[in-house]
C-alpha cells in the first residue's frame, strides 16, 4: 500500500507541476523575456488580480502551498512568490502557515505509510541527533527550523522527527516559530523585486542590488547565515 502512496504521489506531482508549468508558460510571452516594459506590465496585472480580492486568493496560496510541500516542493521559490504576490509581512504570515500545516500533513504521511522506510534512510545518518531531539523536541526542533534544517533537503527536513516520533503540536509549533526569521527575509526580497519591477523604468542588475529593498534583506539574510552556523556549532556539532 504504501509504495502504491508513493507511485500516486510522484504522479500527483508531476502532474501538479506540469499544469503550473503549463499555465505559466502558457500565460508567458516568450519572446518578450527580454524586454523589461513586459515584466512591468505582469507585475500591474498581478497586483490587479491579487488585490481584487485578498481574501479569496491568500485561500489559493495557502492550499496550494500545502499541497506544494506535501509534493516535495522545494521551499525558497514559493517564499519568494508570496512575497511578490502578498508583500512582506502578509506573504510571512501566509507562508509559515501554509508551509507549516503543508509540513505537518507530509510528516503525517510519512510517519504513517513510510515510517520504516524513513528511519531504514536516515536513522544511521543521523543517529547522533536523535538522543538530542529527544531531550527537548520542541527547542530542539525550532532551533533545527531556524537555522535551516542543518543543510538538509526541505522535504527531508519534515520527514526526519518520524526517527524520533515528535509529538505533532509540537512539530507545527516549533516550525512555525523556526521557519519565521529565514521566511521573512525571503518574503521581504519578493516584496522588493515587486517593489522594483514597479519603480524601475529600465532593468539594471547593480541597481537592483543596491536598492534598499534588496540589498537590506540580503544583508539580513548573510546575518541570519552567520548566526544560523554559531547556533549550529552550539547545538549540534559534536
Amino acid at each position: 500500500m504504501s509504495k502504491n502512496l508513493k507511485i500516486f504521489l510522484g504522479i500527483s506531482y508531476l502532474f501538479i507541476l506540469f499544469v503550473f508549468l503549463y499555465f505559466i508558460l502558457g500565460t508567458i510571452q516568450i519572446n518578450r523575456l527580454d524586454d523589461f516594459i513586459y515584466y512591468k506590465e505582469l507585475q500591474s496585472n498581478i497586483d490587479i488580480y491579487v488585490s481584487s480580492n485578498v481574501l479569496i486568493n491568500l485561500v489559493y496560496f495557502f492550499v496550494f502551498g500545502i499541497v506544494w510541500v506535501i509534493l516535495l516542493g522545494f521551499g525558497s521559490p514559493i517564499l519568494i512568490i508570496s512575497g511578490i504576490l502578498f508583500g512582506q509581512w502578509l506573504g510571512t504570515i501566509i507562508s509559515v502557515l501554509s508551509l507549516s500545516v503543508g509540513a505537518l500533513s507530509l510528516y503525517s504521511i510519512g510517519n504513517f505509510f513510510f515510517r520504516d522506510l524513513v528511519r531504514t534512510t536516515l536513522e544511521k545518518r543521523f543517529s547522533k541527533y536523535i538522543t538530542l531531539f529527544q531531550k527537548n523536541e520542541f527547542f530542539y526542533f525550532f532551533i533545527y527550523r531556524f537555522v535551516g534544517g542543518l543543510g538538509i533537503p526541505f522535504f527531508m527536513q519534515n520527514l526526519l522527527p518520524i526517527l524520533f516520533g515528535m509529538k505533532k503540536r509540537n512539530y507545527f509549533l516549533s516550525s512555525c516559530f523556526g521557519f519565521i526569521p529565514s521566511f521573512f527575509i525571503l518574503n521581504t526580497i519578493g516584496a522588493g523585486l515587486n517593489i522594483y519591477v514597479k519603480q524601475a523604468s529600465n532593468f539594471n542588475m547593480i541597481n537592483l542590488i543596491l536598492s534598499k529593498e534588496i540589498y537590506i534583506p540580503i544583508l539580513m539574510f548573510v546575518s541570519l547565515m552567520v548566526l544560523s552556523l554559531f547556533i549550529k556549532k552550539k547545538f549540534f556539532n559534536d
